[in-house]
């Protein structure tokens, strides 16, 4: 394999300089028997995913998601405090209860002052400043169901993110080997354009001397024509796959294939076992769980709605015409507050929190079953790859050598143009699923693992889970 990697330096007449280049990938290689040499930049994939996770606006509302709930249990949380409050007022009245009262809190009433007529007050005046608290003393575990549930529902958007980062970081594996695949496709049908041209060459010597006819050089014509639309097509491809990448990453980081980095390997990764079980580990069916167990708490707490709440309040205040001379005076004590009938309401809360409950457990099912199929499928397709991998690397060297003993013959006359046409057309579509076969089988490595859920937890697990 190495050893056609070397011939192929050679043919190509290219200077081996380890300090300047790096090999990076390239065609027909399934085997590594094409590859693109391209200059060090520093983005490799890790590069791009850590970029990504960033830049993505995904990522960052998932993260403002988990913030959010982070301050609902901080919300849940305030019930274990009492709550104190501070009020100041002025009224001025000649109501006789409250003019009463007023002076009652003041301390200035005087009922034996010869002026006393209760039903006729003078204009009273009082300013009350006031400093309370309420306290909720028990409300028999709905003030803890409700902590729990907030800290279940952080737990729940930490998921979320993680399904997302594991998503988002396939789709940068993916549109990262996109690129590389787009720009082997150029590499292949440059080699083809270029093969073409050195058979039209031959043709029109052959039609100069007299041993071709003028069809074999209009039908060579033709094709180079053809596969230089290809190549524009293959050119364009590129730039749409590099746009891919950008997207995906969120950020114009990448200008074009030469920027990215991918270390030469002979050995391609083995396929791992499907490990069907690995779905336990998958960030959707972690999230579905967790929010079963919140409809869970909630449904405790609908049931518990109809016990009592035991308060405590109490209050500080002061009062008087002005803010100097002021009287003050306290109030504390405790109430039991117990909804006896609320028309069915509480009823129906349970009923409804028993059948959310129903759905959540019913959708885990759901979601374990269609992440199953996910990895099902996920595997098939690194298998498939992989096949198909096999396949074209024991065809591709036969095409090679197909094409150069066309080529001797046609030059020899032994051999007309549409045999050569054949060959030719062979080992670029040889190439061409070589390359598309060597590129998927990464994909599909990179998707078995984001099947598993493995992605997100490598590159960045989610603190909090």
């Amino acid at each position: 394999m190495y050893d056609c990697f070397v011939r192929l330096m050679k043919r190509c007449r290219l200077l081996w300089r380890p300090l300047s280049f790096i090999p990076v990938l390239l065609a027909a290689a399934v085997t590594a028997t094409v590859f693109i040499s391209v200059q060090a930049f520093s983005l490799t994939i890790e590069e791009c995913i850590r970029q990504s996770l960033i830049e993505s606006p995904d990522i960052e509302a998932a993260a403002a998601r988990i913030e959010a709930a982070r301050a609902m249990t901080g919300k849940a949380q305030a019930a274990y405090y009492p709550f104190v409050s501070f009020s100041t007022g002025y009224m001025r009245t000649d109501n006789p209860p409250q003019a009463f009262m007023m002076s009652l809190n003041q301390r200035s009433l005087d009922m034996r002052a010869e002026d006393f007529d209760p039903n006729n007050p003078d204009d009273s005046d009082n300013i009350r400043t006031s400093v309370g608290f309420r306290y909720e003393l028990y409300n028999f575990g709905r003030r803890r169901l409700d902590y729990d549930m907030a800290g279940s529902g952080s737990k729940a958007a930490c998921h979320q993110l993680s399904s997302v980062q594991n998503e988002l970081i396939y789709q940068i594996i993916a549109s990262f080997y996109g690129v590389l695949q787009a720009q082997a496709f150029v590499q292949v049908q440059e080699e083809s354009v270029g093969s073409l041209e050195e058979s039209l060459r031959v043709a029109r010597e052959r039609y100069q001397a007299g041993s071709a006819v003028k069809t074999d050089v209009l039908n060579l014509e033709v094709k180079l024509a053809q596969a230089l639309e290809d190549l524009i097509l293959a050119q364009n491809n590129v730039l749409l796959a590099v746009a891919s990448l950008n997207t995906a990453i969120g950020k114009d980081l990448v200008s074009g294939p030469s920027d990215l980095v991918h270390p030469m390997s002979r050995d391609l990764p083995a396929l791992p076992p499907e490990e069907v079980t690995m779905v336990e580990n998958r960030p959707e069916l972690q999230a579905s769980r967790t929010m079963t167990e919140i409809k869970s708490m909630a449904l405790k707490k609908a049931r518990r709605e109809y016990a009592p709440t035991i308060n405590a309040f109490g209050s500080y205040d002061f009062d008087g015409e002005t803010l100097t001379d002021t009287e003050d005076s306290y109030l504390v004590g405790a109430n039991l507050q117990w909804d006896l009938f609320t028309g069915f309401y509480r009823r129906s809360s349970v009923a409804e929190a028993r059948s959310n409950l129903a759905a959540a457990e019913a959708e885990k099912r759901m979601i374990r079953n269609r992440l199953r199929l996910d990895l099902k499928q996920a595997y098939l397709k690194a298998v498939d790859a992989q096949q198909r991998m096999e396949v074209t690397r024991k065809s591709l060297e036969s095409a090679e050598e197909s094409l150069r003993i066309t080529m001797e013959r046609y030059k020899g006359m032994a051999a007309d143009i549409t045999e050569l046409l054949t060959a030719q057309v062979g080992l670029t579509v040889t190439r061409t699923r070589g390359v598309s076969a060597y590129f998927e089988y990464l994909t599909a490595l990179s998707n078995l693992e984001r099947a598993k859920g493995l992605l997100a937890q490598r590159y960045a697990p989610c603190e909090g889970q």
